[in-house]
């Protein structure tokens, strides 16, 4: 056999172990780290599962800090994207995140019926009027939503209680992930907090930073934090002008639509996957 021939097979074997390679990387990658992408339309949704995204957050009015969605629009994504949606569960806008019976109802309703449709997980968050985790509500939408997982939200973000304390008490009740900016409007102030809540919670509970994550301010956030996850949603403005200049009522402002960009995603997978490379 000559040199030339050689050649040609050790350069084949080279390519097959770094296709091995890769391909490992990746599952290790999507098993292990998880960027989620929060949306609230189906282009939204489609754009970021083009960009990379490895999980939905699924709500409505973004620009009210997210909703509950339809339950159409669940449906719909599920005949669409393979990658799961984790569901949010918060019937009206208003940052107390304290809820009457009849709201918990409401909630749990939804819990039951975005289930029944084929919801990988949900996120949620409740208060009580101190500023506490309400311990009942919360164990009420874990129950219903068993044995799926579930998410509390960036009501740890305005509670009174001691974010360590109240983190190890989200564990206890059974929930899986931490979404929070570390007590700060957003997550790259509040750094030192989701590092330390990282270093605490171990293995008992995924502290994942969100709120105003950028391009601009990821490799910072990663390399501070060592966080696993992140979640953001990449977004950017689409106008719809109104050609007719109708107003729809006496205080109408015309506002921006917001719409997940795919191109950010995949900017936001790069950077994470760089990052990785590197600890």
């Amino acid at each position: 056999m000559n040199n030339d021939v050689m050649k040609t097979i050790k350069r084949s074997k080279t390519k097959s172990i770094n296709s091995i390679i890769d391909i490992v990387y990746e599952w290790f990658f999507k098993l292990l780290y998880q960027m989620e992408i929060c949306v609230d339309s189906v282009e939204s949704a489609i754009n970021a599962v083009n960009g990379g995204a490895h999980r939905l957050e699924l709500c409505s009015a973004l620009s009210e800090g997210g909703l509950t969605p339809s339950l159409g629009l669940l449906k719909t994504l599920k005949t669409m994207v393979s990658i799961p949606i984790f569901v949010m569960l918060r019937p009206r806008c208003g940052y107390d995140f304290q809820y009457s019976d009849l709201e918990i109802r409401v909630i749990l309703e939804d819990c039951t019926l975005f289930k029944n449709a084929g919801a990988d997980g949900f996120v949620f968050g409740a208060l009580t009027s101190t500023g506490y985790i309400d311990i009942d509500a919360c164990v009420s939408v874990i129950l219903t939503a068993q044995p799926l997982p579930v998410t509390f939200h960036r009501a740890f973000d305005v509670a009174t209680q001691d974010p360590i304390e109240m983190a190890q008490k989200i564990a206890d009740l059974g929930f899986k992930r931490l979404l929070t900016s570390g007590r700060s409007p957003v997550a790259v102030d509040g750094q030192c907090v989701i590092k330390a809540l990282i270093e605490t919670m171990k293995d008992r509970l995924i502290i994942m930073p969100g709120a105003g994550i950028q391009v601009e301010n990821l490799k910072d956030i990663l390399g501070t934090t060592l966080a696993h996850e992140f979640h953001g949603s990449a977004k950017e403005v689409k106008q719809y002008p109104n050609k007719n200049n109708i107003k729809l009522h006496s205080i109408y402002k015309e506002a921006p639509i917001y719409v997940t960009d795919c191109d950010t995603v995949q900017k936001l997978l790069n950077i994470y996957k760089n990052h990785l490379k590197l600890e």
